[in-house]
């Protein structure tokens, strides 16, 4: 008997597995998904903002150095151009040789008329001998005329101009503080002592410099707001990624408490985002969940209609099957009466052999219409195969049939001994039965992956008609006049009980069937 190729994913616990599986396999990819972007987004705004504060920082440094520095390197230019501007004018104003002791009002006038063009600028005229000879502050916004040399800035400008009178070099000094910056310069005035000096300053305007009180408190409010954001955000962090472990073990102690099959009920965390994610995620549960017991109420009612289906093609089949012996024994028994005694022997020898042909077709009947309860044993694999291929060895040795074992599979296999081999003592009776004289018969065992256990049955017969392989699998479909056709029946019985299928693979030449059985490999 052969019969038509079945796909393995057409069985209905096949299908609920895949089905038990596809969800677990959403649920992990959901939770890395979920991790990944909680701790890559939060990361990466964390880094954000303490990059963004860290710019501003330094843009609040550099615009107040560049500010104050601005600043004083105008009020130099200032100083400095002044000086030499009265220095100049000294020059084109007194013959030669110099006098020794100059002019009072000459100075104070070449004063007046420098530093008014000056704003902000005041200066004078030092003496080793006399002191300050001549000052000047035109562009004074008091409410009078300035004509008093500072006090305070006395002894600098003192030092400064004798320095520049002794070196004969004009000198420039700034002197920060913490409101304001002075500058003062001096620059040698010919004379014949060579203690003569002119003199200017100014002062930065305060606002620069005031603003740095203001620029550390910016700072330290902006050192607070980002360590401040930054213990947030890792709270949060941490806080999430703790619920989502959590979420993690739960799904993980679910796989190892069931066999993977049932979605588990995830507990809410408290987090409101983190809850949507799991109120769905148990919603779908609750929709898996109806759907598999909808489709296992689905699967028992084809089971049903397809015994009711199969029963009526049985009958029809088991009528045909029992009607052939009744008649050869009828037809014996008259025969044997009307016969010489002598002759009556045969004739009984030939009823008995229809009689045990109906014992087995009532053994094989009673086989396939009583359920299969397995027995589920740790069999050793090689040991088991080989007492399958000696148990028909006598009937392929008289058939001229060479019978032969190939197998790569683990030592030992989970699964029913005495049924699976009733199965595979059928595919292999069948085998013999269609391989030619001389023929071949390959018994082989593989594992494809790691859930199933593959056993082949492969002869060089002719195959399987065509017009026999719709109804291969169906009881009393068989090519063989002293056939019932149950063997392959009860086969692939088996094998569905097993959680498996049989299948049947044409060759080039002969016929292969295959036993596949997504079972645990132990």
């Amino acid at each position: 008997m052969r019969g038509r190729p079945l796909h393995r994913h057409g069985h209905i616990r096949s299908r609920e597995n895949a089905t038990a599986a596809d969800a677990k396999g959403f649920a992990d990819e959901a939770r890395s998904r979920q991790m990944k972007s909680l701790r890559g987004q939060l990361l990466f705004f964390w880094v954000l903002l303490f990059g963004m504060c860290a710019a501003l920082a330094v843009v609040m440094v550099t615009l107040y150095r560049s500010s104050a520095g601005a600043q004083v390197a105008v009020g130099r230019g200032a100083t400095e151009q002044s000086c030499r501007a009265i220095a100049a004018r000294y020059a084109r104003s007194t013959t030669a040789p110099a006098p020794a002791q100059p002019q009072v009002d000459l100075l104070q006038v070449l004063l007046q008329l420098v530093l008014i063009e000056a704003p902000h600028v005041e200066g004078g005229v030092w003496q080793a001998a006399g002191g300050q000879l001549a000052y000047a502050y035109p562009t004074y916004e008091g409410s009078g005329v300035k004509r008093d040399v500072p006090s305070a800035e006395q002894p600098l400008i003192a030092e400064l101009a004798q320095l520049a009178a002794r070196t004969q070099q004009p000198q420039t000094d700034v002197v920060r503080g913490n409101r304001e910056a002075l500058i003062v310069s001096a620059c040698p005035l010919a004379a014949p002592g060579k203690d003569l000096a002119a003199w200017t300053m100014t002062r930065t305007n305060g606002g620069a410099l005031a603003a740095q009180d203001s620029l550390r408190t910016g700072l330290g409010v902006l050192l607070l707001l980002v360590l401040a954001s930054g213990l947030w955000l890792g709270f949060i962090l941490l806080r999430g990624l703790r619920h989502v472990q959590r979420l993690e073990n739960r799904l993980a102690q679910a796989q190892a408490d069931t066999d993977g099959s049932a979605v588990p009920e995830l507990p809410r965390t408290g987090v409101r985002e983190l809850d949507r994610i799991v109120d769905g995620f148990n919603h779908y549960r609750l929709r898996f969940e109806e759907a598999r017991a909808h489709l296992r109420a689905t699967a028992q009612q084809r089971s049903r209609d397809q015994r009711l289906a199969a029963l009526g093609r049985m009958t029809g089949g088991i009528a045909h099957e029992i009607r052939n012996p009744i008649a050869t024994m009828r037809l014996k028994a008259e025969n044997a009466l009307a016969a010489a005694p002598e002759r009556q022997g045969a004739a009984l020898q030939a009823i008995v052999g229809q009689i045990d042909r109906l014992d087995g077709l009532v053994q094989s009947l009673l086989a396939l219409v009583q359920p299969v309860t397995l027995a589920p044993a740790d069999v050793v694999l090689h040991r088991w195969l080989d007492e399958r291929v000696a148990a028909v060895a006598p009937k392929a040795h008289a058939a001229g049939v060479q019978v032969t074992l190939q197998h790569e599979t683990p030592a030992s296999a989970l699964f029913d001994p005495v049924h699976l081999a009733r199965a595979v003592d059928n595919l292999l009776d069948n085998a013999v039965r269609h391989a030619p004289r001389g023929g071949h018969v390959v018994l082989s065992a593989l594992q494809p992956d790691v859930h199933t256990l593959s056993i082949r049955v492969d002869d060089d017969g002719p195959g399987v008609p065509e017009t026999l392989q719709a109804s291969l699998f169906e009881p009393f479909a068989t090519g063989r006049a002293d056939g019932t056709g149950l063997g392959l029946a009860l086969a692939r019985e088996v094998a569905l009980a097993h959680g498996g299928e049989l299948h049947h693979v044409p060759l080039a030449p002969g016929t292969r069937f295959e036993l596949e059985l997504p079972w645990r490999i132990s």
